[in-house]
């Protein structure tokens, strides 16, 4: 069939064949032109071929062949190129919108620093309209500080041996229009046609920042105050220390502590202790000088930091600002309508004097400030190695103290307190003593303050209450039937809440009158928190429990406390007794303290009675009460009745 179809009209059969295959070309080019608009130069060569072919079949010979063979090999060539063109064309279109669909910047740029190719998201990080602006431009023309230099160095890390991709950085870019950016570069080689290369990926990290600097504030920043926290203050000590080594200069470390303000937060809450904290920490920033640095350390303490100081004046300038921090604490403070009475107490180490890192100079500032806070309120110390050992003991002292009243290591010994002119035993003060299972006997002045600072002197204190008046319970039935026992009583003690209610719970349980109980306070008690003070011994003299005075006339203002508060018994201190026959202004101080006692209607005893001219004396003078070693030492309870029935004198003590 296909014999005859060929020998049917073969003059026909290559003219028609050429005019289909145009026409089939044509319609090609012209759906090109009609569908991607950038493809007509390919459309409108395809309909030139075609249309070259239907000429070819119109007026086509035998004698023709060689041209027309020769004119479609040309325009078969122009559409393979053209095709060839629309096929890369297509895959860079392709290209270049999956770089710009991603959400970082992307650019390629070569050895010498030139940009091949960029995304408009890259564009728009660097602060340009069109990633064609970038195409050409050397990196040093996109950012105003970045030289040439630096980029041919950015780029020799990726010949570098054994270097690990991709390259990883964090940097802040200042853009031309002055605003700046933080980013990540993560940097990649790229080789094509042998040539290396560096892609670099542009992330904008401006929200990771944002929340960076968050984690920074939390981490570094004390909520309440605003200032370094002791995280902060670790990293800056560090740093200023660094400094100053490397300067040959030196520096300083205050630890301040706000005396009392536990009682702040007890009186007025939390929220008014926070304001308070805020309210301290701003007054004591306006001191400083613009490098120093103020942190809060926790709770109630402050750090602060006095950097780059000249060498050797470093003790002087750091003391000289502690006296000012004090002073600004003592003008006191407005909290919820009521006047705060504040003091603060400062401990100093200075570098390198006495220490050479942080965590040494805090430890040894934290020392001398326990030292200033046992001299009293709103002082200062400056360390030295005694603080050191002191600091050492205690702290064997305070592990010793745990377990040490239920191991039955503590006992009481009683001091008599007699009449002064019938040396009758009237009253007797009970003294703690501690014999330790691990150090043996330790001393009140060694384990008391460090029971004090731990606050376990609560705890010791009630244990002294209850044997006391389970000791007077005792003694109950015979010659000591009617004697008042004395105990020292702390603040730690006076600021519990639940103090009135273990005295009188002591007193029921053990079937003791009240009056058979006195309660001995320092002036520096009463000093601390008078308000509280005053409120608490108000609410034990209703009890009917008897209060003194202890240590009278060492203190800071003692006279003005006779008539502040409500006191049963004023306790004369040993260091004026001890010179009364010897010294003249002695003599005279202690006359007129008894004086003013009877005057104000309060029982008169005397401290440290060693001599009988000294006990004569004071008799002579209407002192009330003798207590000391020429009276009696302090003793266990079944001595203590051996001397009532020695000063009785009453047959019944026939022992």
């Amino acid at each position: 069939m296909f014999s005859l179809l060929w020998h049917w009209k073969t003059e026909w059969l290559a003219p028609g064949t050429v005019a289909i295959f145009g026409l089939v070309i044509c319609w090609a080019g012209k759906q090109l032109i009609d569908a991607r608009g950038r493809y007509r130069l390919l459309g409108w060569t395809l309909i030139l071929r075609g249309g070259f072919n239907l000429v070819s079949a119109a007026i086509m010979g035998p004698d023709l062949y060689t041209v027309w063979f020769i004119g479609t090999g040309l325009l078969k060539i122009l559409s393979t190129l053209g095709l060839i063109y629309a096929v890369q064309d297509e895959i860079q279109q392709r290209y270049a919108r999956t770089i710009d669909s991603l959400s970082h910047g992307f650019l390629i740029r070569d050895r010498r620093g030139y940009v091949h190719i960029a995304n408009e998201r890259c564009a728009r990080l660097l602060g340009f309209r069109h990633a064609q602006e970038l195409v050409g431009r050397h990196v040093s023309e996109l950012l105003p500080n970045l030289t040439r230099e630096m980029a041919d160095a950015y780029f020799r890390r990726f010949e570098a041996p054994d270097v690990q991709y991709p390259i990883a950085e964090t940097t802040v870019f200042t853009l031309h229009n002055g605003s700046r950016l933080p980013v990540e570069l993560l940097g990649s080689p790229y080789i094509e046609r042998g040539r290396l290369y560096c892609l670099v990926q542009l992330l904008d990290i401006s929200e990771r920042k944002k929340k960076d600097d968050l984690l920074y504030q939390a981490a570094r920043i004390d909520p309440v105050t605003g200032f370094f926290n002791r995280h902060g203050l670790a990293s800056r000590l560090a740093q200023e220390i660094d400094q100053a080594a490397a300067a040959g200069r030196e520096c300083a470390v205050l630890f301040i502590d706000l005396d009392k303000f536990k009682r702040v937060n007890d009186s007025f809450g939390h929220a008014a202790g926070d304001q308070l904290l805020r309210t301290a920490a701003s007054r004591m920033h306006t001191l400083l000088g613009p490098d120093d640095i103020l942190a809060r350390f926790g709770g109630d303490e402050f750090i602060v930091i006095l950097p780059g100081l000249a060498a050797g004046s470093a003790t002087a300038t750091a003391t000289g600002r502690a006296a000012a921090l004090i002073e600004a604490m003592e003008r006191g403070f407005e909290l919820s309508h009521h006047a705060i009475s504040l003091t603060a107490s400062i401990g100093v180490a200075c570098y390198p004097l006495h220490g050479r890192d942080g965590d040494t100079l805090i430890r040894n500032a934290d020392i001398a400030m326990y030292e200033a806070k046992k001299a009293g309120r709103g002082e200062q110390r400056v360390f030295n190695d005694a603080m050191n050992a002191a600091a050492k003991d205690a702290l064997v002292i305070d592990g010793a103290l745990r377990g040490a009243i239920e191991a039955g290591e503590f006992y009481l010994v009683y001091q008599a307190i007699t009449n002064a002119h019938t040396g009758k035993l009237t009253k007797v003060e009970a003294l703690l003593r501690w014999n330790s299972s691990l150090l043996g006997p330790v001393t009140p002045d060694r384990f008391i303050p460090v029971a004090e600072d731990s606050g376990m002197i609560v705890e010791l204190g009630t244990w002294v209450l209850e044997e006391a008046c389970r000791q007077v319970g005792q003694w109950k039935h015979g010659l000591l039937d009617d004697v008042t026992i004395s105990i020292n009583v702390s603040a730690w003690q006076l600021a519990d809440p639940g103090f009135v209610a273990l005295v009188a719970q002591a007193l029921q349980r053990n079937g003791l009158s009240p009056r058979q109980l006195e309660l001995e306070l320092t002036e520096r008690v009463l000093i601390d928190d008078a308000a509280n003070v005053r409120a608490v011994l108000g609410q034990l003299r209703a009890l009917g429990v008897g209060i003194s005075l202890d240590d009278f006339g060492t203190g800071y203002s003692s006279l003005s406390y006779l008539t502040q508060f409500q006191l049963n018994t004023l306790k004369i201190d040993r260091a004026f007794v001890m010179d009364i026959e010897h010294s003249e202004r002695n003599n005279k101080l202690v006359h007129a303290i008894i004086a003013m006692g009877q005057s104000l209607g309060l029982q008169l005893v005397a401290e440290g009675v060693e001599t009988a001219g000294q006990a004569a004396i004071l008799e002579k003078m209407g002192c009330h009460y003798l207590q000391g070693y020429h009276i009696s030492r302090p003793i266990p309870p079944d001595e203590l009745l051996r001397f009532a029935c020695a000063r009785a004198d009453a047959p019944e003590c026939a022992i």
